[in-house]
């Protein structure tokens, strides 16, 4: 297969975290603004492009020539911003709606009709990948998952190592492959796992496969469709094999108001251009 020139980026989260005022997060008023509406990919970080202009960027330096943004209904700025009044030049920018907010299994069921029969990049539109990871990932031949050291992440993102703690970690079996993702692991479970810890941070690269899981799942205790449930799926039941890629990188997160000015001092030198 040539490289995978296709990319969805969930941009349909309800920003929870994000709304929730915390006075010591020192922002603008367009910061404020964003971080109120919950529309975390819309937050500006440098000279008032939004959060979302820097992953469209790394998505360009990867190689990628298209991506689908899955918003809401209610996202109508998302659109007009990046159709009419700042649109990318180096990706082609792409729309699917997600009607209700039930997942992320859901919010990859919104994307099939860009995605089509081709392979294509899944990542977060609060998350900063590094771009090489994003190469590495659609240079595969096949389905695959960016998996990320924990002790790393601790120590080089902006995320609190408290809340890193309770990230899904990854199982990987003798051959390189995805075998399992552990959601909020147990103690019991990290020791047998072992170091190092790799962290799965919602970057994928998947096939047309993950649609037919993600139509064959249950809703999670949660009440959502879960997207890592629709993966255990492919893998136990469908066949698909996940190449498990590994990184010793930093991944930035973009939750709540105190991960705005971390964010921004790191993503500063930057100047996107998606």
């Amino acid at each position: 297969m040539g490289r995978v020139g296709k990319a969805v980026i969930m941009a349909r989260g309800l920003g929870t975290r994000m709304r929730q005022s915390d006075e010591s997060a020192a922002l603008n008023e367009g910061q404020n603004a964003a971080a109120d509406s919950g529309v975390k990919a819309m937050i500006p970080i440098g000279a008032g492009r939004p959060f979302l202009d820097y992953v469209l960027s790394a998505l360009a330096d990867a190689g990628c020539g298209r991506a689908c943004l899955v918003i809401g209904p209610e996202h109508g700025n998302v659109r007009d911003y990046f159709s009419v009044q700042s649109p990318p030049r180096r990706i082609r920018v792409e729309f699917a709606v997600q009607e209700k907010p039930l997942g992320t299994a859901d919010a990859v069921s919104a994307a099939r009709q860009f995605a089509g029969d081709d392979q294509f990049l899944l990542l977060n539109s609060d998350n900063y990948y590094p771009a090489h990871a994003l190469e590495a990932l659609a240079g595969l031949d096949g389905a695959g998952v960016a998996l990320f050291d924990r002790d790393r992440m601790v120590l080089d993102s902006n995320i609190p190592e408290d809340r890193i703690r309770k990230f899904s970690v990854a199982e990987i079996g003798q051959d390189g492959s995805l075998r399992r993702i552990h959601e909020k692991p147990s103690d019991e479970i990290l020791l047998a796992m072992g170091a190092p810890l790799w962290i799965n941070m919602n970057c994928w690269l998947f096939s047309p496969v993950i649609f037919e899981a993600c139509s064959r799942i249950d809703l999670s205790e949660r009440g959502e469709l879960e997207l890592t449930a629709a993966v255990q799926y492919a893998t136990d039941i469908l066949g698909e094999r996940f190449a498990a890629v590994q990184f010793r990188d930093a991944v930035l997160d973009l939750s709540s108001r105190a991960d705005i000015a971390p964010v921004v001092d790191r993503l500063c030198k930057i100047n996107p251009e998606p």
